[in-house]
């Protein structure tokens, strides 16, 4: 791909825009087993680190919105869409972090 392609063209035209930034973190429940994050937590005890008491591993997505919208808006349709696509609420919790 050059540098003349289209799509390149079109990310650089939207960051020149006004935008907010949103943070969706995403976890298991306290009290779905979370077998990565104990994984986690033994690798950094046997690291040496101590006084962990528990890890959960879970995801998180950074989107930019244009700022013509209204934060109600995209927080409704955030919520949304975390609760239908990105996350699994039967097993996990998620958290809309709108700056």
């Amino acid at each position: 791909m050059g540098t003349g392609d289209s799509h390149h063209g079109a990310v650089r035209e939207s960051r020149g825009s006004r935008h907010m930034k949103v943070s969706i973190i995403i976890t298991p429940k306290q009290a779905v087993l979370d077998p990565q994050g104990k994984t986690v937590q033994s690798a950094l005890e046997h690291m040496g680190y101590t006084g962990i008491q528990d890890v959960r591993v879970g995801k998180y997505l950074e989107l930019e919105v244009a700022d013509t919208e209204d934060r109600e808006t995209v927080r409704q349709q955030l919520e949304t869409a975390a609760h239908q696509f990105l996350s699994n609420p039967v097993i996990e919790d998620y958290r809309i972090e709108i700056h």
